[in-house]
């Protein structure tokens, strides 16, 4: 599949956009962001964007931090970190605070501001909790500074995964059997007994994960419910929050979802093949391990089109910008069920999202100026 090029509009003034990427974040995700950042600050064009990163340590200060993607991989399994690459371990980076600035600066205990120059849109690269599910487009949208990606409601919507079940079922998109256990319920011994019953009636396997979260943290096959109880209790060191899911029998298909000038459009998907032992996608069989990831994946056309205009209804049903990628699964009886959708997928080297579109006919470095032009386009507040 080919892509035809639109006219990028870089701006009236004809001077590069100044490009705030910032990453890192209190989530269970912080090191996977920083190698998404490392990663894009490698591709971005430096001819067309200046580039200020800015890394969010995992206590939460907004921290300058060294412009050096090599040291933001994630290499012989180490997980890179912002506090590992910040220039200071004192200060906090402020972004604009009101719609009448865009400059961000630099303030520290007892000295004045110091400003660091304005920004003309800012690249969320956040994962998780506190960055990907609304929080940081909340702030930006009361700042009036432009960003890439979903708005604050289908940014929340996609991360908590129950909401994204109740929305896609409401647009006639399958899901599979779930149930959610809520913290006030799994506080008390009779809520406990209540979703033990629930949960037994999904059958076996299981899959427990935390509500909102990603990159497959936290989950846990269960085969036998007598490990339930330590599941959920796994689930909830990183969400209070637990959903339970029937295990479903078929192939795994991921599709990425771009917006263009005309209107979101999907690419071809990518198959993931989990080997190494592993029984399903977690995260060392995702990011450690690196289990293959077939581009395209082996469809009939009929199968291929069919995700692709179920990819792009769900962008359309939870009003995303920019980009999402969209799983699904292919079940054995030939119906499609989507899993989840990711407003702010990965971009790592090892990423499905990039890769597809690359196979799609645009390349990482197009990704990223596609996603920066769009966002300077968009206007911020209601929309």
């Amino acid at each position: 599949m080919s892509i035809e090029q639109d006219s990028p509009n870089p701006g009236a003034s004809g001077a590069k956009p100044r490009v705030a990427i910032v990453f890192g974040g209190r989530s269970s995700e912080h090191a996977i962001s920083v190698s998404t950042a490392g990663s894009v600050l490698k591709a971005i064009d430096r001819t067309k964007y200046e580039v200020l990163p800015i890394g969010i340590t995992h206590e939460g200060r907004w921290a300058l931090v060294s412009d050096e993607p090599s040291r933001m991989a994630i290499t012989d399994g180490r997980l890179p970190a912002v506090s590992e690459i910040a220039e200071s371990t004192e200060g906090q980076v402020l972004l604009p605070s009101s719609p009448d600035s865009r400059e961000v600066v630099w303030t520290t205990s007892g000295n004045a501001p110091k400003d660091l120059g304005e920004v003309d849109v800012v690249l969320p690269l956040l994962h998780g909790p506190w960055g990907e599910d609304g929080t940081l487009q909340g702030m930006l949208e009361l700042s009036g500074v432009p960003y890439v990606g979903s708005g604050v409601l289908a940014s929340a919507a996609g991360m908590d995964k129950e909401f994204t079940k109740r929305i896609l079922q409401s647009h006639g998109i399958g899901v599979g059997d779930y149930t959610v256990v809520k913290p006030r319920e799994w506080e008390s011994e009779p809520g406990r007994a209540a979703a033990r019953e629930r949960i037994a009636a999904l059958g076996l396997p299981l899959f427990v994960k935390p509500c909102r979260a990603g990159s497959s943290i936290g989950i846990t096959k269960v085969k036998d419910l007598a490990d339930l109880d330590a599941a959920i209790e796994e689930a909830r060191r990183h969400d209070p929050k637990v959903i339970v899911e029937a295990g479903l029998e078929g192939r795994e298909i991921e599709c990425a979802v771009l917006e263009f000038e005309d209107g979101p459009r999907a690419s071809v998907p990518a198959e993931i093949l989990v080997g190494g032992g592993y029984e399903f996608y977690d995260f060392e069989a995702k990011y450690i391990d690196s289990s293959e990831v077939q581009i395209p994946a082996k469809l009939t056309e009929d199968e291929t089109a069919e995700i692709r205009r179920q990819a792009v209804a769900a962008f359309e049903a939870f009003g995303c910008e920019g980009l999402a990628r969209v799983d699904f699964f292919l079940l054995t009886d030939g119906r499609w069920v989507v899993n989840e959708i990711n407003t702010m997928p990965g971009f790592t080297p090892i990423s499905a999202y990039p890769k597809m579109w690359e196979a799609s006919g645009v390349g990482y470095a197009e990704l990223i100026d596609r996603l920066l032009q769009a966002a300077l386009r968009r206007s911020t507040g209601l929309r």
